[in-house]
């Protein structure tokens, strides 16, 4: 069992990497200090999506809520949240209190008992681990505790970073409810919902449930870093995983993969990039190199902001004579420069896949898998289904991270400005050619299933 919880724990350990202490209130104000000190100097544009006074204005609210003479992690943490998830950007954040959250997982502690999905507006059961199956899957939550749910996510929402709601919410049931829930209102032994059936609300009281037997041994993670190659009728569908971890071995599978596909001579090829948390470009323009027709980049703009936390950050961690840093280090302190990448050649043409391209994506297609698919859409490759990414393709991204000298919290940032292949700066994600709608937390594949139903109807 233990190590089936350090499995599943491994996705909020990456989040948090500190362990639950308490902080004197001088050593929180020196930490916020430096935080909003530290944006400033070092995020590409920190003012894109939000006014300076207004995020000064909820700075200085933030700053004089801190009266206690001490405060614990998981406090600190969600004060801090609130300050850098007001520059509304997706990869400017503070990660979630993983390491508290396992601590009280450990002491006994519990959760609220139903998983959620946000579809049009509306919070909806997903799974029910509670003992009363009167809560029935796809059931709207109207209230929780007496508090409408309208005004329970404005509690939510400073803890997620992200440029606007569609994307907080697909954030929120990434991270899982639960846990937010957890973050914003502390342990609670009992819950009354309120549940819209049919047009009637009724209400029903239900007890909390234990963090890891009943809650976390029994839950998927929505993100999905497998990889996967298999045949579907007549076609190849192939799931390439996070952009991420050893390249060699991620660029032996996407061989092997393509030899495979190229001896099934199938006339479809299906790539998901759905529920992928994305990665390095290098990754993905590996996998873009075997249905390309002709050389490609993955942006057609690319620019970033260099400073001192940014040349301490690749001092300490990276080939310091590599040209891409070089620029990083080379540049004064403050400056926005310009980088292209090179020009990436196909494979060869015996190699490529040739036939039909679909790639499926959804809410969850995060970072390097929604520019991947918007990159794959501009030049024509493949065709796009399913439903808009949350994250947008033209961002501000190129994420690195430092901590806080007190704390020791981790800060995440953006250093660049990454603009989509057709050069559009809308502030929209990436619009499927074909949509069809996908309900994360049901059993079935809406968009795998409905893509196969509109090949089979072409043929």
């Amino acid at each position: 069992m233990k190590t089936t919880i350090l499995i599943i724990f491994s996705f909020l350990f990456t989040l948090a990497s500190f362990g639950q202490k308490k902080f004197a209130q001088q050593e929180v104000l020196e930490d916020l200090q430096y935080l909003r000190e530290s944006l400033e100097e070092a995020h590409y544009n920190l003012y894109a999506y939000i006014t300076e006074e207004a995020f000064n204005r909820n700075f200085e609210a933030v700053k004089s809520s801190i009266t206690q003479d001490s405060l614990s992690t998981l406090e600190v943490t969600s004060l801090f949240q609130a300050v850098i998830s007001k520059a509304n950007n997706g990869h400017t954040e503070i990660p979630f209190p993983g390491s508290a959250y396992i601590d009280y997982a450990y002491s006994g502690g519990t959760v609220f008992p139903l998983e959620l999905a946000f579809e049009n507006g509306k919070a909806l059961i997903r799974k029910n681990w509670s003992e009363n199956p009167e809560l029935e899957i796809g059931a709207e939550i109207t209230s929780i505790n007496n508090q409408p749910f309208h005004e329970l996510l404005q509690k939510i929402y400073p803890f997620l970073s992200a440029e606007r709601r569609y994307f907080k919410l697909a954030k929120l049931e990434l991270f899982s409810f639960p846990r937010l829930y957890w973050q914003a209102f502390g342990e609670q032994k009992t819950f009354e919902i309120e549940i819209k059936k049919d047009g009637n609300l009724e209400t029903y009281q239900i007890p909390s449930i234990r963090v890891i037997e009943d809650y976390e041994m029994n839950r998927n993670e929505i993100f999905s870093g497998e990889r996967e190659l298999q045949f579907v009728h007549q076609s190849a569908y192939l799931k390439p995983g996070n952009f991420g971890g050893d390249e060699q071995e991620y660029r032996s599978f996407i061989d092997s993969s393509f030899v495979e596909i190229k001896k099934k001579n199938v006339p479809n090829l299906i790539i998901d990039l759905r529920n992928n948390l994305g990665g390095d470009d290098s990754f993905s323009d590996y996998l873009v190199s075997y249905i390309a027709d002709k050389p490609f980049r993955w942006n057609s703009e690319f620019t970033l902001k260099t400073s001192a936390i940014l040349k301490a950050h690749v001092r300490e961690n990276y080939d310091t004579t590599d040209v891409y840093w070089q620029n990083v280090l080379t540049h004064e302190d403050g400056s926005i420069y310009p980088y292209e990448f090179p020009e990436k050649d196909p494979q060869p043409a015996e190699k490529r896949y040739s036939g039909e391209v679909y790639v499926l994506v959804n809410r969850q297609s995060h970072s390097q898998s929604a520019v991947t698919a918007a990159q794959i859409q501009d030049y024509g490759f493949a065709t796009i289904v399913g439903e808009e990414t949350g994250d947008f393709p033209s961002l501000y991204a190129s994420q690195y991270s430092y901590a806080l000298p007190n704390t020791g919290i981790e800060v995440k940032i953006s250093k660049g400005y990454i603009v989509r292949v057709n050069g559009s700066k809308k502030a929209e994600g990436v619009i499927p050619d074909i949509y069809i709608k996908d309900h994360l937390l049901d059993e079935d594949d809406e968009i795998l299933d409905g893509l196969i139903k509109h090949i089979e109807q072409k043929q």
